[in-house]
């Protein structure tokens, strides 16, 4: 079985980097790996489309390239999702649109192994994460130990139990979800609005309390100095369609000025 580095990391309190990509093309992880700042890669299967054969060929490349692949999975089927992913490779989970106590337990046994004293719902599976030589080992147990979930509290419910949420063994990082949770609370849009902005803390500052690591998403590196002064550590950084996006357009605009100035 392979090393979990992004489960390493933190075990050991060591700050972590990560982004996004909704593209499944192997050459745009390995692109990333080039760069050599990256500790994990997230697909945002949530947003993007994919098959199961482009998932293992991602996961392939992030091994190539000595990495970490993470992947957000949609709310259904949760289960199947996260076990197909896992045996293609993934070594970390984020769960979205948990609601209570009882969606975020069902997320955490069904990456965790059928074991006694695991009480999980993950079984054997002969996939390539295995290879069929490992499946069902001591080391296959393990290695399904060390799957770091990743939780999103991104809904009205969520935050209202967020405490009991917290205490639910197995969490290994958090993520604030503010779009998610300003439309179940019924002001979509307020993302920055103060009272919002309020309720991230409190997320925040309950997580460090119960020793759970949150993590916050940032567009640019400007954006870091906030989170680190509330004490978070970990950072996922920037998405390839915006990023796409912004250079297009920015640059483009650019462009068009300057043809029409001239």
């Amino acid at each position: 079985m392979r090393r979990n580095k992004l489960r390493e990391a933190l075990n050991e309190g060591r700050p972590t980097i990560g982004t996004h990509v909704q593209s499944s093309w192997p050459s745009i992880v390995e692109v990333i790996g080039h760069t050599g700042v990256c500790d994990y890669i997230e697909f945002v299967a949530e947003y993007a489309p994919f098959d199961l054969y482009s998932l293992e060929n991602f996961c392939r490349a992030v091994e190539l390239m000595d990495l970490t692949a993470m992947i957000k999975l949609d709310q259904e089927p949760r289960r199947f999702l996260a076990q197909r992913s896992i045996g293609m490779g993934f070594q970390s989970v984020l769960f979205a649109d948990c609601r209570d106590v009882e969606d975020v337990r069902e997320c955490v046994r069904s990456v965790r192994p059928e074991t006694p004293e695991d009480r999980g719902f993950h079984g054997v599976g002969v996939r390539r994460n295995s290879y069929m030589v490992q499946g069902g080992t001591k080391e296959y147990a393990q290695a399904l130990k060390d799957i770091v979930i990743v939780l999103m509290i991104e809904k009205g419910s969520a935050v209202d139990q967020l405490e009991e949420i917290l205490d639910v063994g197995g969490i290994d990082m958090v993520q604030w979800g503010p779009a998610d949770y300003c439309l179940s609370t019924g002001q979509p849009g307020a993302y920055d609005e103060p009272r919002v902005k309020a309720v991230e803390r409190q997320v925040i500052e309950a997580c460090l309390a119960k020793g759970i690591p949150p993590r916050a998403e940032i567009e640019s590196v400007d954006g870091a100095k906030y989170y680190l002064d509330l004490g978070v550590k970990h950072f996922c950084l920037g998405t390839d369609i915006m990023i796409l996006y912004s250079w297009i357009k920015e640059n483009g605009e650019k462009l068009q000025k300057t043809i029409s100035d001239y």
